[in-house]
């Protein structure tokens, strides 16, 4: 199959960008989806998490709008806000060879009022959560009538979640001679359902569906009752991945196993549903910056988490359906790079081995972990630390700003700055451990953009 970009019927704009985000070669999904989306057919595509799949449908959707025309043309539903966020900055890069596109992030958890500005002022693209975009339907505020393009990403989990009967009514509110594409990491029957109630002869794409052990290790560990904590610790000892997500089956467990790894040591923040926005948003910035190596998160909550060069998995009791279990897994290993996931289980639950051995149709080695005594003082220490400025968009600051500000009186060098995130009100900005001081002091008696915001440091906490 061919992977040059080259060879798909696009904009010499649209190849020149792609080659300026470093996209050389198509990915096994954008390959096997990109020729019939392009020739506008509907498509179900299977692929696991860090595919390539947004830029596959990002592509083709961008390749159907009319810029001139300024009305809603193009759809993306997606099952959390975090993964939304996600899905329109990828398009939004995607787009930057083509002068004025406006996109606009309807999802929950946002002030509904701004949202219906950006509205009234129009936008080619929509990108949001079904709940909030239906009720921006029942509010009059949203118009679906030119739809030209209409993705469900991550489908299995929005119908997961419940929203099944949320997705219909949208959808009824779109045209008939729409595109749909329909993007899924596992193809249960109720997927098969919601294609058959919404597509038409849809090109079916199914690409590595399961991980591969040449870019994901495995291990099993069968372990006593009350030790799995002593055995993640060991385990983070043993491997001492850069970045770590601790697969909870429960939030209140999540908050245990976070809390127990602090007490040990070990930077770690949990991340599930009893979480205001806020909170939220903090501990998915500290995590994917490096300022803190280990997230430990319940399935619901890290669903649309998307971290690049994610180092391991540890599943702290195996999930009850085999289906999850290679989702959690498929956040380690992407584009190319070794991962390893590590998952516990005391002999209760040798049935759900047994059970992902089937789904696998391979057999589990099941290996006994010497608990070894950590190290006195050994900690797991984050390559990054993160600040904190109470200024954002709404006061016109920007990453450019921030950089700025450190780089050029602060004389720190660009390469010590990391991740810059910027919201309405707040930024947040990752710092070298190594420089954390003199960087701190830079943004706390220097000035941003002319002016001087409160600066702090965050610390991971459980």
């Amino acid at each position: 199959m061919t992977t040059d970009f080259s060879t798909l019927p696009l904009t010499p704009e649209m190849l020149a960008n792609l080659e300026s985000l470093d996209y050389r070669k198509m990915t096994p999904i954008q390959a096997a989806a990109l020729p019939s989306l392009l020739q506008g057919r509907d498509l179900i595509a299977q692929a696991k998490t860090g595919s390539g799949k947004t830029a596959a449908f990002g592509i083709g959707l961008l390749d159907r709008l009319n810029v001139a025309q300024y009305r809603i043309q193009a759809l993306v539903l997606c099952p959390t806000r975090e993964l939304a966020d996600q899905v329109g900055k990828e398009i939004r890069r995607l787009a930057r060879c083509m002068p004025n596109i406006k996109l606009v992030s309807l999802c929950g958890g946002q002030p509904f009022g701004p949202q219906v500005g950006s509205l009234e002022h129009s936008a080619h693209i929509a990108v949001g959560t079904p709940g909030r975009i239906l009720k921006h339907l029942q509010k009059g505020t949203l118009d679906l009538r030119h739809i030209e393009t209409l993705v469900l990403d991550e489908a299995d989990r929005m119908l997961d979640m419940g929203f099944c009967d949320e997705i219909a009514t949208i959808i009824d509110h779109t045209p008939i001679g729409r595109q749909t594409l329909l993007f899924s990491a596992t193809y249960p029957d109720a997927i098969e359902g919601m294609s058959g109630r919404f597509q038409r002869d849809p090109v079916v794409v199914t690409v590595d569906a399961t991980h591969s052990d040449r870019h994901i290790k495995q291990h099993f560990y069968e372990v006593q009752k009350g030790q799995r904590v002593n055995t993640v610790a060991a385990l983070l000892a043993q491997h001492r991945p850069e970045s770590t997500v601790v697969f909870c089956n429960t939030r209140q467990q999540c908050q245990e196993v976070a809390d127990k790894l602090q007490q040990r040591g070990f930077e770690a923040l949990s991340l599930h549903g009893d979480l205001d926005q806020r909170e939220r948003n903090q501990v998915l910035v500290m995590f994917a910056n490096k300022s803190c190596p280990i997230l430990v998160a319940t399935d619901v909550a890290a669903r649309g988490l998307d971290i690049k060069d994610l180092q391991a998995v540890i599943n702290f009791e195996l999930s009850r359906d085999p289906e999850v279990h290679i989702h959690r897994i498929g956040r380690t290993g992407r584009a190319g790079k070794k991962g390893v996931a590590l998952s516990l289980f005391i002999a209760s639950e040798a049935c759900r081995v047994n059970a992902l051995e089937e789904y696998l149709a391979c057999s589990i080695a099941v290996e006994t972990l010497k608990t070894p005594e950590i190290e006195a003082g050994f900690k797991l220490r984050s390559p990054m630390v993160t600040f904190c400025i109470d200024g954002g968009r709404k006061d016109k600051v920007r990453p450019g700003d921030i950089l700025g500000a450190l780089t050029g009186e602060g004389g720190i060098p660009g390469n010590k700055v990391g991740k810059i995130d910027i919201f309405d009100r707040i930024a947040y900005v990752a710092i070298d451990r190594t420089i954390r001081k003199k960087a701190l002091k830079q943004l706390s008696e220097g000035k941003i953009k002319g002016r001087r915001f409160k600066v702090r440091r965050l610390i991971p906490s459980a």
